[in-house]
């Protein structure tokens, strides 16, 4: 049974956090703040701290909906329509004036405590053929223990009611552990219709080791079929004491993935008092955790050895030291910020709003932040080229979804 410690309280308080640093102005960083790790460096120029750009955007915000349950997922259908997934368990169908909202039944039991919940959704790759649906939740199993699974579902909807049919469990993360934190877990289709899935390494000392294990999956990407099989040119499919899902290894708490143009996979992900990264996940790559990190233990000691840097694994493209808690992430692509095509959009829960990143190849070269006054659990671009930002309140509460456009 996990159970916290005097540190794990002292990591609620820091990760739940307080508003960003004003920033120094275009050109200057938008962190301010000392880092937790002062000692610490950067690999390479531009690791961190990149500068804001020369003219800072402004936006116009307004809501769309509110008094939403505690929400964790939003995914635009292509109506119009918003479904999302609420933590608690509950899914639902939000129009786009924000007005209906259609509850889904059928959804599975989940796990809600803690970290857990139903995580996140996404429309399968032919969903206007066969209206299926994949999403993540925090899954009870025999024996006491939970983890991270992936189901798929058609979503039947029709007037005022809706619902999943045809339900299955197509991947579960082992082992399952009886925990409450770092389920992660994000969904993204690449072009080719294989799934990647990340999860989290559960946060406990031992047991976050074995993001090290490739015969373990916790602290893991994965890519499956859509229908759950492995793709037969995953790194370690048939290698003995590998698990042939695994694309990639050593990550922490992974709540942040999307694609950028030319289709390839970008994570964020949880560090600890400093650390929050930003990857390229190549397969067969090690990430490092908890081996290497930036940053800091809650307590205030060095984690493991306290290295950055180490032989056969892989670093940061950019690193967060105090840490932004990263949500969802989207590469923006619409009319309405031409300034920002093909800019990563990351939400902040400790920096409550919005953190873009300008890039040049793989490489971050400016990064501006939004101020939204409040927690950012998902990022989403609209089909008008508005970005839609859910909200939500510390320890629990009602969510809202926020409309961002371009502001006089």
């Amino acid at each position: 049974m996990a159970q916290a410690t005097g540190n794990e309280a002292d990591r609620l308080s820091h990760v739940d956090g307080n508003l960003p640093d004003a920033g120094g102005g275009a050109g200057q960083p938008a962190e301010t703040a000392a880092p937790n790790a002062p000692d610490q460096r950067p690999a390479f120029a531009g690791q961190t701290r990149a500068p804001q750009p020369a003219e800072l955007t402004k936006v116009a915000v307004e809501t769309v909906a509110s008094g939403l349950p505690h929400l964790w997922a939003m995914e635009f259908l292509p109506d119009g329509r918003m479904l999302v997934t609420a933590k608690g368990g509950q899914m639902m169908i939000v129009s786009p004036d924000g007005e209906q909202r259609v509850e889904v039944s059928e959804v599975p039991k989940v796990v809600s405590g803690g970290q857990g919940g139903l995580l996140d959704v996404a429309l399968g790759p032919n969903f206007a053929s066969d209206g299926l649906i994949y999403f993540t939740f925090s899954e009870p199993r025999e024996g006491g223990v939970n983890g991270t699974s992936v189901a798929s579902a058609k979503l039947a909807a029709t007037g005022d009611t809706a619902a999943l049919e045809d339900l299955k469990v197509i991947f579960q993360q082992t082992p399952g552990y009886d925990g409450d934190k770092h389920f992660g877990s994000r969904l993204v289709f690449a072009p080719d219709g294989k799934l990647f899935v990340t999860v989290g390494e559960r946060s406990d000392t031992p047991i976050r080791d074995q993001a090290q294990d490739l015969d373990s999956g916790l602290g893991k990407i994965f890519r499956i079929n859509a229908d759950g099989t492995i793709p037969a040119d995953n790194p370690y499919v048939g290698q003995s004491g590998a698990q042939d899902a695994i694309w990639s290894y050593g990550h922490r708490n992974l709540q942040s993935a999307t694609l950028d143009g030319d289709g390839r996979l970008w994570t964020v992900e949880h560090g600890a008092r400093g650390g929050d990264e930003l990857n390229r996940p190549e397969p067969g790559k090690n990430y490092g955790w908890p081996v290497i990190t930036y940053g800091i233990a809650y307590g205030g000691t060095p984690i493991g050895e306290g290295i950055t840097a180490k032989d056969g694994m892989e670093q940061p493209a950019y690193y967060w030291d105090p840490v932004i808690g990263p949500s969802g992430m989207a590469v923006y692509q619409g009319a309405e910020f031409p300034g920002w095509a093909g800019n990563v959009l990351v939400g902040g829960l400790v920096t409550q709003g919005l953190v873009v990143l300008k890039m040049d190849g793989d490489k971050v070269v400016n990064e501006e932040r939004i101020p939204l006054e409040a927690r950012i659990r998902d990022v989403k671009v609209g089909p008008d080229g508005a970005v839609f930002a859910v909200t939500e309140q510390r320890g629990g509460g009602d969510s809202t979804i926020l409309r961002i456009r371009k502001g006089a």
